[in-house]
């Protein structure tokens, strides 16, 4: 909600109405990036040991498994 709404209200703004705190909503976003890290080395490291072989579906494979 936050996120579609950005252009048209500030952060702040959008907060006081919904009570949440900013450092919440800033905090969630780097949960979502700490994901993605951990995802994206575990590709990479797939990938490498694949000799930089296998695809997107040996790779998805992989991480499933």
């Amino acid at each position: 909600m936050i996120k579609n709404n950005r252009h048209k209200y500030s952060i702040s703004a959008m907060c006081d109405v919904l009570q949440l705190p900013r450092s919440t909503y800033y905090y969630e976003v780097k949960e979502k990036r700490n994901a993605e890290d951990e995802l994206t080395a575990a590709i990479l490291e797939i990938f490498q040991k694949s000799r930089k072989n296998y695809g997107t579906r040996k790779i998805k494979h992989e991480l499933v498994i």
